[in-house]
């Protein structure tokens, strides 16, 4: 079981409950059968330890995607259990080589497996749409009688009693939990550092971060532990892992996907809402998570829900694409690899015979502060009060966010004030898009509008650990509420990104990033991901999906292999 008992409520102190979690994480990892070797050194780039460690079933099957195993388990070609034991095993090494796990579940998991192969020699037909495949869950979401702390020491000892919401379709729908993924401290990080669980890292180059917050799905799917795994986004943290680690990530509108059953400070704050979403080795898999969902009808059960079908209906009807791009915020330009990217997808666009045009950044560095002045409007006292509580320290990351100079302590008066500059801007940014319209239908109706926005997911690939402090290019998109999904595209190669660039920066903000361009260089970056960023209009979910694979069918993304 996982439940805890060395806790600070029963008078241990923050060291010895992180030295229990992680000792009941080991303990899950030594219950892993045949057993997975210790690792005597970690390479920079952990991708190859897969081959070196498992057997070439196991490979096969955590390198296929959803969509190539839903019609084998769906028949019996490939048996639930079968597909579990490979991802408990890849899950495990993925564990010992990055630090992106708090618990495997392998009793769980294989006696979910075992009755779902039942269920199918029974009826001769699946569960449901995702029947055997495994999900990985970021540990902030409730699952029953697990520990459930949102990655605050203070919060071990909390036992939920039931499963959250997203979980409990997901089950209907087939799915097999397996492992549970670490999220930073305060969950409020483009980073994965906490005093529980310590600090995810790359799979890719392990001197970078995996991101964050949903760090621990990243890093597992990066090294192929995962295929599919659950994160949550207030200002980057499904896109931020899935660009980090060359993964698909889907931050839908607010209100589309379930989110009761989280687990968060400052619950019950509606200024900026957080959504949930998918993080997936396959476009495909994120468009069958969501669908799966959807036809659950969570609304039924989450009355803030919106009650939206999924639409299946051509957006493009053979037309072309008109894709904006956002080349630089304005305000932290982004790294050289990011830059040749965005100019190669553009280039294969336009080839194409896409229309392809630049969007004119509009007051990005307002919309930080808007936002950053609206995640914490207690002036975090909460967060610093939970970990006051426990006497665990401050991660640098948690001091940036946290104590930066837009955290205000708000009044009613103020609280308001501070709304209606978000909903200004909000309407600006609307108008703005609206201006692309190029006529008028016969009933008034805007034509030729933008269909995306094409920008990057932050101003580099994967951050040095510590260093992913600007936000802007994803919480964005957040204080619009736009859906958005992350793509990967290539690599950085020290061959062609090492040519040196003049560059004079803008701001504080601006210098940080770029001198660690300057300091590290492709070198210091080798191999990592890099992804781009497309983004659509509210509750134009399915529309920006098909967008994706229109763009990805036009251009032969990605233009490397990862694994």
């Amino acid at each position: 079981m996982s439940v805890a008992t060395v806790t600070t409520a029963s008078g241990a102190t923050w060291q010895e409950v992180a030295a229990d979690r992680q000792a009941h994480r080991a303990a899950t990892l030594a219950a892993i059968k045949p057993a997975l070797p210790d690792l005597t050194s970690i390479p920079l780039n952990t991708i190859p330890l897969a081959k070196e460690f498992l057997t070439e079933a196991e490979i096969k099957i955590t390198e296929s995607t959803v969509e190539e195993l839903v019609p084998q388990l769906a028949i019996g070609k490939l048996s639930a259990v079968e597909v579990a034991n490979a991802f408990l095993r890849r899950a495990g090494l993925a564990q010992k080589a990055t630090n992106c796990v708090t618990e495997l579940l392998p009793e769980r998991a294989l006696e979910r497996a075992a009755y779902l192969d039942a269920y199918l020699k029974e009826h001769g037909k699946p569960v449901g749409p995702l029947h055997g495949i495994p999900i990985s869950v970021k540990e902030h979401l409730a699952m029953k009688g697990l520990d459930h702390n949102g990655g605050f020491v203070a919060w071990v000892g909390k036992v939920p009693k039931e499963d959250a919401l997203i979980l409990q379709i997901l089950w209907a729908a087939g799915a097999v939990f397996y492992v549970r993924s670490p999220q930073p401290q305060t969950l409020m990080h483009l980073e994965t550092s906490g005093n529980l669980y310590g600090v995810t890292t790359n799979p890719y180059n392990t001197t970078l971060t995996s991101g964050g917050s949903s760090g621990g799905e990243g890093a597992l799917l990066g090294f192929r532990g995962s295929i599919l795994g659950i994160g949550t986004d207030i200002g980057g943290s499904i896109r931020s892992p899935a660009a980090n680690n060359g993964v698909y990530g889907v931050k839908p509108t607010v209100g589309r996907l379930p989110i009761s059953g989280w687990l968060s400070a400052m619950a019950g704050s509606e200024h900026i809402l957080g959504t949930i979403g998918p993080l997936c080795t396959s476009l495909e898999g994120c468009k069958l998570f969501i669908k799966s969902i959807i036809a659950g009808q969570p609304w039924l059960r989450e009355p803030s829900l919106l009650p939206l079908p999924w639409k299946e209906e051509d957006a493009y009807k053979g037309r072309k694409l008109k894709v904006a791009v956002l080349w630089d915020d304005g305000v932290v330009k982004p790294h050289p690899p990011v830059t040749r990217a965005m100019k190669k997808v553009v280039e294969e666009l336009k080839a194409k015979g896409h229309e392809v045009v630049d969007w004119t950044p509009y007051k990005h560095d307002e919309a930080w502060a808007i936002i950053a002045n609206l995640y914490f409007c207690d002036g975090a006292a909460e967060d610093l009060a939970i970990m006051k509580e426990s006497g665990e320290p401050l991660r640098p990351l948690s001091e940036h966010i946290l104590k930066n100079k837009h955290v205000q302590n708000h009044t009613m008066a103020s609280l308001w004030k501070a709304t209606q500059k978000r909903d200004a801007y909000r309407t600006a940014y609307a108008n703005l898009w609206n201006s692309t319209a190029t006529s008028r239908g016969p009933n008034g109706e805007l034509q030729g509008m933008v269909d995306a926005i094409l920008c990057p997911v932050g101003p580099g690939s994967a951050p040095k650990l510590d260093t992913s402090k600007w936000w802007g290019y994803t919480s964005q998109w957040n204080l619009l509420d736009y859906p958005a999904v992350v793509f990967p595209v290539d690599k950085v190669d020290p061959a062609k990104d090492s040519a040196k660039v003049e560059y004079t920066p803008r701001n504080e903000d601006d210098k940080f990033n770029w001198d660690l361009w300057e300091k590290y260089g492709a070198e210091g970056y080798k191999d990592a991901p890099v992804s781009l960023q497309l983004v659509g209009r509210r509750y134009e979910d399915e529309k920006l999906i098909q967008t994706l694979e229109i763009v990805k069918e036009e251009t032969g993304l990605p233009y490397v292999k990862y694994v």
